[in-house]
């Protein structure tokens, strides 16, 4: 096992043999944002169960992540970019035939200008995002920067200063957002710094109502099956909302951020802290954190493994899981694969660009 004192290639990680077996049980790839590096990572387990492929593609600040059929959606810096997949293109990657299952091609881009997009996700109305900078949920559309949707009752103007900064959202079965996660309660600018350890809230987006207060540095809440659940990153926690109250269910190594469910396991993204960083007053800055994924089983909170970069990766934002996928990989815009191949459906062609008359 490479220990992090050792040279070691970039985002060189160490794992439990568990996470790689289950994610092989569970056929069931990874996609991680890391907005620090700058990269999305997809991990996806070897078929015997031994390791992982890793798969890393840049992005210019990757934050949320979603993922719907044969769709992945990217919230970056100041876009919002939507690539397609096409299994059938992907054994015919010339630069890697037969090696992939699926291959992700770029397919739009939408300029958002700077909004400090957090989450995204696929819904009943197209693409929603927490827009942070506006407090608010956004559609992206290709019309404008961005189309306001809902606001939480305490945010009285729609303006540039991340009153409550605003970060998860929570999408139900019928595909409309239900939930969302915010740092603060207030209307002011950044006013949520002003109460990190306890000033986070949990909002029903239907109805309005704050079904939760005093939350440490919420995020990612989710809704599985009848229960709510949500990341408590400011404590390391994952936590079920039940009852009007908020329960914890696992105890986490480190900031924790974005996580995805398959089967009965959470997958959850841990980062470590900045040096010298505002947070070093939080409960979480009390433990030793690294920065990688932590699995834990959803009925008895107990952790199952984990996996810890060693090198170039410090953060994590967004974990989402990619089923029924064994080894995807993302084409770049700029690779010339994107302009020799096409897709229509149900058919594909792969061939030389067309020079120019």
């Amino acid at each position: 096992m490479p220990t992090a004192s050792a040279t070691l290639p970039p985002f060189s990680c160490r794992f439990s043999p568990a996470i790689a077996e289950l994610l092989c049980a569970l056929d069931c790839s990874l996609a991680l944002s890391t907005y620090q590096a700058g990269k999305l990572i997809l991990l996806s387990p070897k078929p015997d169960g031994t390791g992982f492929y890793q798969y890393l593609r840049t992005f210019d600040r990757p934050m949320g992540i979603a993922v719907s059929d044969e769709l992945l959606a990217v919230a970056t810096r100041d876009r919002v970019e939507l690539l397609a997949n096409s299994r059938d293109l992907a054994p015919r990657y010339p630069k890697k035939p037969d090696t992939y299952d699926s291959l992700y091609i770029p397919r739009a881009r939408f300029n958002t200008g700077h909004l400090d997009i957090h989450d995204i996700a696929f819904s009943s109305e197209g693409i929603l995002a927490v827009n942070t900078l506006f407090s608010c949920i956004a559609r992206i559309d290709a019309t404008h920067s961005f189309v306001p949707v809902w606001q939480p009752p305490f945010i009285k103007d729609l303006v540039p200063d991340d009153c409550c900064h605003q970060n998860g959202m929570a999408i139900d079965s019928g595909g409309v957002p239900a939930l969302v996660t915010a740092l603060g309660s207030t209307d002011s600018r950044q006013g949520w710094r002003e109460n990190l350890p306890s000033g986070g809230v949990l909002v029903d987006v239907k109805t309005g109502q704050t079904l939760a207060s005093g939350l440490s540095m919420p995020h990612s809440p989710r809704i599985i099956g009848e229960n709510i659940w949500l990341l408590q990153s400011g404590e390391g926690t994952l936590c079920r909302f039940e009852s009007g109250k908020v329960e914890t269910v696992a105890s986490l190594p480190g900031f924790a951020r974005g996580f995805a469910v398959c089967g009965d396991h959470a997958f959850v993204g841990i980062s470590r802290l900045r040096p010298n960083h505002r947070f070093g007053h939080l409960p979480i800055a009390k433990i030793q954190p690294f920065c990688g994924v932590t699995v834990v089983h959803l009925p008895t909170g107990a952790i199952v493994g984990s996996l810890e970069f060693l090198t170039s990766c410090e953060e994590i934002y967004d974990v989402q899981a990619i089923i029924g996928l064994g080894r995807p990989a993302i084409v770049r815009d700029d690779d010339p694969f994107c302009t020799s191949s096409l897709t229509l459906p149900g058919r594909t062609f792969l061939g030389e660009a067309p020079d120019a008359e």
